[in-house]
């Protein structure tokens, strides 16, 4: 683990409630991985599950995580960005609460500033959700 828990809002703008990422797993300029425990509580959680806005939301938050890990590591300072767009969504199965998912992203073109990744969330190694997202990054 590269970034515990306790130190993820150093890389997100993100603010309690709304942190959707646990820990940064690994973070390579090719590949994002994060972990995050769905405690009962959370504001995404209906009927005992985390919904398909937290998986979209988890995917987002771990690519703003990696992102500012990134820029941490080459500028100093997490830059901000933003979803442009989502698309290719595929929802296979909603994970329980008290359950830890797993989600891995990959960079697959950059232009500029905005970014087109690929991700998809795993609960004990099935999948739950697959889709790709423009992220635009400030600059």
């Amino acid at each position: 683990m590269i970034v515990p828990q306790e130190s993820i809002n150093q890389y997100i703008p993100h603010r309690q409630p709304f942190i959707m990422i646990g820990s940064l797993v690994s973070v390579t300029a090719e590949r994002f991985e994060s972990e995050f425990f769905i405690e009962e509580d959370n504001v995404l959680v209906e009927d005992g599950c985390f919904t398909e806005s937290g998986l979209l939301e988890n995917i987002a938050q771990t690519c703003a995580a990696s992102f500012g890990f990134l820029d941490r590591e080459e500028v100093g300072e997490p830059k901000i960005g933003f979803i442009g767009a989502m698309t290719k969504v595929e929802v296979y199965e909603l994970p329980p609460i008290n359950s830890t998912i797993r989600t891995i992203v990959v960079p697959l073109h950059q232009l500029g500033n905005i970014y087109l990744v690929k991700g998809e969330s795993f609960v004990e190694g099935r999948i739950l959700l697959g889709c790709e997202m423009k992220i635009v990054v400030t600059q």
